[in-house]
């Protein structure tokens, strides 16, 4: 039955009735009662974020330091400030160039030379062979900054050392409400309440907190700011060793403020703060301030900014706290939402905490203006870098979640990096535009044996733009369409020249790597998600030509009805169609080919339902990915089995696990955030509720035997 504003209640079919939104968000407040490595908490706005720790502030840093963590083979997520335009590189005496970390590889096309020389286990190890030290630094430079630590500085007594461990702390309540966005934390020191609230700013790059305690007013409690030079390792953002590296240069504004100017070789950055009645006082260490009062609650609001002089006034905290509210409220109270009160399914109630977690995070980290990284703002991985192969699962559920103003944000960035998209397929005699995998910024690809022969991120442009096309309206539609018609077109030019046409039809030859990484790049052809993926996205680009009021491509239709179908082995599809044709670790990306792409000529449902049956049977689960298993659950479920649908999304798995926090870790103490999971679960669930073009049912994706009940409204139907 239909609802008022596209509500439908498998349970209630005769009842109408709105989901209660701020009722459901609240039951999944985040609350801890001890200061945990794993698990501190983010706020922020998409393009800077601010972490804390159990204090709400930054002040335990050794206690969250990740790469000790690591070390000791423990799970520790570091406490930074990040933002998409904080990047930095390290000076670059030798004047290393793309060109000196090239292979050749043969190719039907003559000798083609990929930047493939950088050896990750080498550079985590410091022995890097003489002739892959270009790829190294090309490999870790830019590297995304850690902007700042703001956090308390509590002293036993007046002048006392101050305390480096939160199990001095007594009695610790943490909450973060995720219908406001508001982080408030207290607990006890020295017999006496410290109450912190942290908020940041929805629209600009500052971070407010609200600080209560008596402990202020004798210097037992006051606010350290400490700023480090860059960190060019795997997890760090920051080097505290580095003193003679970097300047921070105060400027007081007068009473109520300061702006500090941060030069860091060649990147500088601006740091304004404002407060309520309180001194600024330089320490021992020239990148170190403490901030004190007389009075027992401190106001600090901190801004950031790339800009020398940014127009930052005073703003203080409650206004900061009011926009950050409305922000939120509007956040839950638009888009899709799901409650699943009432099943019977034991699962249920996790479900629906990753769920609405899920939201939380991927607003606060994946819907800047820039693709994330797998770790978002909350801490490094791959040095900040983003990975444009996961860029479809942390954004792609926005517009299928009726926001899809969050995704488009990053979009603009591929018309940045277009001409050097263009420049790498022209090296490689393609046409069009080649997207890299592994890249800064400034769209330079880095050096990688597998990121550089990598493919399966190339239609993702298209799929996304398809997705936002169907999330909005008629007139954004078609503004949509002329500002990336040249984005499609020169992303469709390349998928149409890198195929290689033989007597039986199309391949996709090598060397290529598939999203199942683990394949020998020389010789691995035709990867059968890779070949549905590249049907359909031409098909995107053949609707978008279509849209523009031109004929369909004569030649990338011949191509699409002429695509090989994908290699076969006893009723069931192998990952490839060259040996060993499948290996049963890390991703079972074979199944995307119907799943998280629609139905296409070139995929057999049947044949599908026993590749999943295989997979999940057969699979090495330890190796696989916090995505994949969404991926499964939407294969599951296009293929019409909502049974194996859930049983997938919620696999009992290492890398299937999902914290307090909501983050899911993966490969132990390596990635103890990995937001490529709750992007791809919302992706799942929107798919297994909303449905797609052809899905005759409501919920496709839940078994409708009663004990699931799915109450939802305001999703976009995927393709």
């Amino acid at each position: 039955m239909a609802f008022p504003d596209g509500v439908t209640d498998r349970r209630l079919p005769t009842e109408v009735t709105m989901i209660d939104r701020e009722s459901l968000v609240r039951r999944h407040t985040v609350e801890l009662t001890e200061a945990i490595a794993s698990c501190p908490l983010t706020v922020g706005n998409g393009d800077f974020a601010f972490t804390a720790d159990i204090t709400g502030m930054q002040t335990f840093t050794t206690f969250h330091d990740q790469a000790a963590a690591h070390a000791d083979r423990r799970l520790a997520v570091n406490t930074t400030t990040m933002s998409t335009w904080g990047w930095h590189s390290m000076p670059n005496p030798d004047g290393f160039v793309l060109s000196d970390a090239m292979s050749s590889y043969e190719t039907a096309r003559g000798p083609v030379e990929y930047p493939d020389k950088f050896d990750m286990a080498a550079a985590f190890g410091g022995q890097v062979a003489e002739d892959y030290r270009a790829g190294t630094w090309l490999h870790t430079n830019p590297q995304r900054l850690d902007l700042g630590r703001i956090g308390l500085v509590l002293r036993p007594g007046t002048g006392a050392a101050p305390e480096s461990d939160p199990a001095a702390l007594g009695n610790p309540r943490q909450r973060l409400d995720l219908w406001t966005g508001m982080l408030t934390s207290v607990f006890e020191y020295a017999r006496a309440e410290v109450r912190v609230t942290t908020v940041a700013d929805p629209h600009h790059d500052r971070v407010a907190f609200r600080i209560e305690s008596e402990l202020l007013t004798d210097g037992r409690a006051a606010v350290a700011l400490k700023f480090p030079y860059a960190g060019d390792g795997f997890f760090n953002a920051s080097d505290w060793s580095a003193a003679d590296r970097h300047t921070t240069t105060p400027e007081l504004l007068g009473e109520g403020g300061c702006r500090l100017r941060r030069v860091l070789d060649d990147t500088t950055y601006t740091v304004h703060l404002d407060w309520s009645q309180a001194t600024l006082t330089a320490t021992d260490d020239p990148h170190a301030f403490e901030l004190t009062t007389h009075g027992p609650v401190l106001e600090v609001v901190a801004a950031f900014s790339p800009e020398p002089d940014p127009e930052f006034g005073p703003v203080g905290f409650e206004p900061i706290a009011r926009a950050t509210t409305a922000w939120w409220r509007d956040f839950w109270t638009s888009g899709a939402a799901v409650d699943f009160a009432g099943s019977t399914d034991p699962r249920a109630a996790e479900l629906e905490r990753r769920v609405v977690l899920s939201q939380y995070l991927t607003a606060v980290n994946c819907s800047g203006t820039q693709p994330p990284q797998e770790t978002g703002l909350v801490t490094n991985s791959w040095q900040g870098k983003f990975h444009l192969e996961m860029h479809w699962w942390h954004a792609a559920h926005f517009p299928a979640w009726g926001r899809p103003e969050l995704l488009e944000r990053s979009l603009a960035w591929y018309l940045a990096i277009l001409d050097a998209a263009r420049s790498t397929a022209r090296r490689q005699r393609y046409e069009g535009a080649r997207w890299p995998k592994h890249v800064g910024p400034d769209g330079r690809e880095s050096p990688s044996d597998i990121g550089a022969l990598l493919i399966w991120q190339q239609p993702h442009p298209l799929y996304l733009l398809e997705l936002l096309y169907r999330g909005r309206g008629a007139a954004e539609r078609e503004r949509l369409v002329a500002r990336y018609a040249e984005l499609v077109e020169e992303t469709a030019l390349f998928m149409a020249s890198f195929v290689e046409s033989r007597d039986d039809g199309y391949h996709l030859p090598a060397p290529l790597v598939p999203a199942q990484e683990f394949y020998t790049a020389a010789t691995t052809e035709d990867p059968t998600f890779e070949l549905a993926y590249w049907w359909w996205g031409l098909e995107i680009a053949q609707r978008w030509r279509e849209r523009l009021g031109l004929e369909r491509h004569k030649r990338w239709q011949r191509i699409q009805d002429g695509l090989v179908p994908p290699h076969q082995d006893q009723g069931r599809y192998t990952a490839i169609a060259t040996e060993p044709y499948l290996r049963r670790d890390d991703h079972p990306s074979l199944l995307c080919a119907l799943g998280v792409v629609p139905a296409t000529p070139l995929i057999d449902a049947a044949t599908m339902e026993a590749t999943l049956l295989d997979v999940l049977g057969n699979w090495e689960w330890d190796s696989a990915w916090g995505w994949d298993f969404p991926a499964m659950a939407m294969t599951a479920a296009r293929i019409g089995r909502p049974d194996l649908a859930v049983d997938a999304l919620l696999m009992d798995s290492p890398k299937n696990r999902y914290l307090p926090t909501g983050h899911s870790p993966q490969m132990g103490s390596v990635l103890p955030v990995y937001l490529p999971a709750n992007g791809g679960l919302l992706a799942a669930v929107s798919l297994m509720t909303g449905g797609w073009e052809g899905a005759d049912t409501d919920c496709p994706g839940f078994p409708d035997d009663g004990t699931w009940s799915v109450r939802h409204e305001g999703f976009t139907t995927w393709p």
